[in-house]
């Protein structure tokens, strides 16, 4: 029962990650990575439009609340300590304006983009 409630779960985060990507598309952002791991976190997408380069946690519930919720302090630092890696190893894109947007994602919506959602340091 939990691994087919982990199962649909994961697939609800692929879909909606997909669904993202596309809106992102559609406002001249270019994917840049997705699903980005390392030990210490993950990073749903990564995207760039001109001098702008971020970090995008992507989150599926039922209402924009809930989703807007499930970005916990500790999830933000493991997706700043994952871009940090990234940035490491793409330091031809270190140069560009950093920032983390999350994207709120319910059925039968259009996703909710929060650019700059958040800040570290």
């Amino acid at each position: 029962m939990k691994a087919k409630r982990r199962l649909r779960a994961e697939r609800r985060g692929r879909t909606a990650e997909l669904v993202c990507l596309w809106h992102l598309r559609m406002r001249g952002y270019r994917l840049v990575a997705r699903r980005f791991r390392v030990p210490s976190g993950e990073i749903d997408l990564i995207v760039r439009r001109g001098t702008v380069l971020a970090a995008v946690e992507v989150k599926a519930r039922d209402d924009f609340d809930a989703a807007g919720e499930a970005v916990l302090g500790r999830q933000r630092r493991r997706i700043a300590r994952a871009f940090e890696h990234f940035l490491k190893a793409r330091p031809d894109l270190a140069h560009l304006d950093q920032r983390f947007d999350v994207m709120l994602v319910m059925p039968r919506r259009l996703p909710r983009h929060l650019a700059d959602a958040w800040r570290i340091g």
